[in-house]
């Protein structure tokens, strides 16, 4: 990290149990903004309940996580939900469209919660991600690239300062994985946001300039 940078996220000792089972243990990392991290592992080696804590979307056991210097790990689950709309997209690897809503409204739904939703920049998205001409349809009626492309924009909406990705190529082939890949570093790196992506994926190793193993509920460094 260079010298003067304050990390965006933190995370220092994360220790998750389920089930009886110590999932993470005494886990630390530390990602500046606009950097990109690739986590890979094993099946089985909690990839997933990394992403959900680092997400915000479950609490850690122990340990402390912080998004922007604020502790989220102290924070009420209300509070929490709040600091995720304001500073944390997530792109998940099923997609999770509201099937009932547009692709503008899917992807506008961050925002929806406190009225602040930059139709101006959802725009701008929906043209660099290609998807401007399917706004009006249906998740039912596009293709997996396509929603992984509006579940993209809903993860930028609100100009996060860290991106969570799982597995944002696990359902594409590779051509479609290559474009969609390509169009989120493109808008990463125009907000600056950190990008985290959890993923198994051999083809994405040395597009990430930090990447990451998890290995006994730890984070090693490749």
């Amino acid at each position: 990290m260079p010298p003067g940078t304050d990390p965006v996220l933190r995370a220092d000792g994360l220790t998750v149990e389920r089930g009886g089972r110590t999932v993470l243990s005494d886990l630390s990392v530390s990602i500046p903004p606009g950097e990109r991290a690739l986590v890979r592992g094993d099946s089985g080696a909690g990839k997933t309940t990394l992403f959900e804590v680092l997400g915000l979307l479950l609490p850690p056991t122990d340990g402390s996580l912080s998004v922007r210097d604020v502790d989220a790990a102290a924070l009420s689950e209300r509070e929490r939900a709040r600091l995720r709309r304001e500073t944390v997209g997530i792109v998940f690897q099923e997609f999770r469209l509201v099937e009932d809503l547009t692709a503008w409204e899917n992807a506008a739904l961050p925002g929806e919660h406190d009225g602040t939703v930059d139709r101006a920049w959802l725009e701008t998205l929906f043209d660099r991600l290609d998807v401007a001409d399917r706004r009006d349809r249906y998740p039912a009626t596009l293709s997996g690239g396509e929603k992984q492309r509006v579940a993209i924009a809903r993860a930028l909406v609100n100009r996060p300062a860290v991106v969570l990705a799982d597995e944002p190529t696990g359902q594409l082939d590779a051509e479609t994985a290559e474009a969609v890949l390509e169009v989120l570093f493109e808008l990463q790196a125009a907000t600056d946001a950190a990008l985290v992506v959890v993923s198994h994926d051999r083809r994405l190793a040395d597009r990430f300039e930090r990447r990451y193993r998890l290995v006994d509920g730890g984070l090693e460094r490749e």
